[in-house]
């Protein structure tokens, strides 16, 4: 594909993150791409996407250089501009950047030369019964030993308004959308709704509404379960509640999840995708529900995203269970499925190894 512009979102703390910088402004003006550091720490405030975007010259391509909050960093301009993103791996435990950092060469080369898939994420957006604000104090507390707060989501004017409804939110999260106590000594209490149906009044330190793509991130560190990235749905998760139902719940993607703080509860914060972006008291509600959006993830190749399971969790077998030797593999993709398995959509080998079609099976 053709690449006008390229926008850069380093992680600046990291050495090697700022030589793999280097790397992609040198592949940039070897090609005559332009090429925008988005810095978003800039002159001491944060900016909304759409005025970061802008200042980079609306870039197609966004390049993120560091570990998966850069990532997240960078997703979010890249939906707001409706542009790719390639994440270059420099973290320690994520499931979202694509290729190590030495690599960052030759995977431009592939996306200029068109020798990549793209694949389409989940994102969520809202609805709020009001507009979401932080308080100054809060804002300054926050600010201590961090950089500035991403400022006030804005309301998306295009949306239909309407009292029973709320107001639609210029937000998206790929991760998760998140509902928590300010108070340490004091849980949020909350009413969920899946589907304009109430499921259950919680007391909690926190409530999620993650996608597939969140499920490794905070929903799984609550208990959560892991879910496909290639899979459509909305994972609510409640986080240390106070009552003995305290499992996740997977809801078809087109049944929005609404989370309301009770009038005896204490105020709540809301973060999406670990960003404090507003504040609920009593009687505020937010809806989180599968935005019209997608976000275009820059592929190489094959996803292996059970391996990386495996790997970035350390998950180890059960000696039990090796007592008689080593496990065969089940299932191969690298060989030729029989007839009847013709019809399922089996994920390519790892290595990118191409199968034979299913009408060379053999039986």
């Amino acid at each position: 594909m053709t690449v006008n512009r390229v926008g850069l979102v380093v992680h600046g703390g990291r050495a090697e993150a700022v030589a793999a910088a280097r790397t992609v402004r040198a592949w940039c003006a070897e090609y005559a791409v332009g090429c925008a550091d988005i810095d978003v720490w800039q002159e001491g405030a944060r900016h909304s996407a759409r005025e970061e975007v802008d200042s980079a010259g609306d870039p197609d391509l966004i390049v993120t250089l560091g570990g998966d909050g850069t990532f997240l960093r960078g997703a979010r301009l890249a939906a707001e501009n409706d542009a790719l993103v390639l994440g270059v791996d420099l973290g320690r435990v994520g499931f979202l950047t694509e290729v190590p950092a030495p690599a960052v060469r030759e995977a431009l080369d592939a996306v200029r030369e068109e020798r990549i898939t793209v694949e389409s994420r989940m994102l969520l957006t809202m609805r709020a019964s009001c507009r979401l604000e932080v308080p100054a104090q809060m804002e300054a507390l926050l600010r201590y030993g961090r950089g500035p707060m991403l400022p006030p989501p804005r309301v998306r004017a295009e949306c239909e308004v309407g009292n029973d409804w709320g107001v639609a939110l210029n937000v998206i999260a790929l991760n998760d959308v998140v509902v928590e106590k300010l108070a340490r000594d004091r849980q949020v209490s909350v009413g969920v709704y899946l589907a304009g149906r109430l499921l259950a009044v919680y007391s909690a330190d926190a409530l999620l509404v993650a996608t597939p793509t969140g499920s490794t991130a905070y929903s799984f560190a609550a208990g959560g379960p892991v879910v496909s990235p290639r899979a459509e749905g909305l994972v609510f998760t409640p986080v240390a509640p106070h009552m003995v139902f305290n499992r996740s719940v997977v809801a078809a993607p087109d049944e929005p999840i609404a989370l309301r703080v009770l009038e005896r509860s204490g105020q709540a914060a809301v973060s999406i995708d670990g960003q404090l972006r507003g504040v609920l008291s009593p009687g505020d509600w937010i809806g989180v529900y599968a935005a019209p959006r997608r976000l275009k993830a820059v592929r190489l190749g094959p996803t292996d995203f059970y391996g990386r399971l495996r790997e970035r969790m350390n998950l180890t077998d059960a000696p039990a269970a090796l007592a008689d030797g080593v496990a065969a593999p089940l299932w191969p993709v690298t060989t030729p499925p029989p007839g009847d398995l013709a019809h399922l959509a089996l994920p390519p080998a790892p290595d990118g190894t191409a199968l034979p079609l299913p009408g060379n099976a053999e039986e």
